[in-house]
């Protein structure tokens, strides 16, 4: 991410638009986020799919656990309706979809919801996108970010958590093993948190924050990622 506060549109611009569909990574990039975060499952077919639960239920009213139905069935789901209307046929989308609308001097923060078994799929996919270089990766499984950071050694990587003790113990251990930084759960951030890291060598990113004055308090702790539901509300509001 780049050196000031990057404003990272949460699944999309999620708060308008249907999380982790194409037409919300497009709103994202219309209201001037850095970067878009989305979750990826691996489909029974080992296609790489863009979707922040492991059942496509919440946001389809289908039943469906992603890892053992095909992508061909998934992608005849619904995934916009349940939001709005105007979102009505909005597919489930491929990680390649999702890359296809970076903007050049932007960044896309792929979260690995499942675990190692997407690698090989999700690395034929970066190789293959183009834009390799804007690909940042993210997981709350520790075995996993550790693989995907070697598998994609110069791509930058964070370990996500939302427990300050887990964080607490782990963290020297995270710079030794080469990640970028820390992706945490904005209640655990504290000066003294991102002091540590910043002595480590570590990046903290941070999630999921909608309100103005949280931003301004973690932009002032030293945080460099905001991830939003609304990068516009959170941009106007910063600037």
């Amino acid at each position: 991410m780049q050196a000031q506060t990057s404003i990272i549109a949460h699944r999309g611009s999620s708060f308008t638009a249907p999380e982790n569909t194409v037409a919300a990574a497009k709103l994202a990039w219309e209201q001037n986020a850095d970067a878009v975060e989305l979750d990826i499952y691996l489909s029974k077919d080992n296609r790489v799919v863009v979707m922040h639960d492991s059942n496509t239920k919440r946001t389809t009213g289908q039943s469906n656990p992603i890892s053992e139905t095909s992508s061909e069935v998934l992608r005849t789901l619904d995934a916009g309706s349940w939001k709005n209307d105007q979102y009505k046929g909005e597919n489930i989308p491929f990680l390649e979809e999702m890359i296809a609308t970076v903007p050049s001097n932007k960044k896309m923060v792929i979260e690995i919801k499942c675990g190692i078994e997407v690698l090989p799929a999700l690395q034929q996919v970066v190789n293959s996108c183009g834009k390799k270089d804007q690909l940042v990766f993210i997981a709350f499984g520790w075995e996993t970010i550790l693989a995907a950071k070697q598998l994609f050694p110069s791509n930058a990587c964070y370990w996500l958590s939302s427990s300050a003790t887990e964080v607490s113990a782990k963290m020297s251990e995270a710079a030794q093993k080469g990640l970028d930084g820390i992706n945490l759960n904005y209640k655990i951030i504290d000066q003294e948190t991102v002091t540590k890291a910043k002595e480590l060598g570590l990046e903290v990113l941070s999630w999921t924050i909608d309100d103005p004055e949280e931003a301004k308090r973690l932009i002032q702790l030293g945080v460099t990622g905001i991830t939003t539901n609304r990068p516009d509300l959170i941009r106007q509001s910063i600037q």
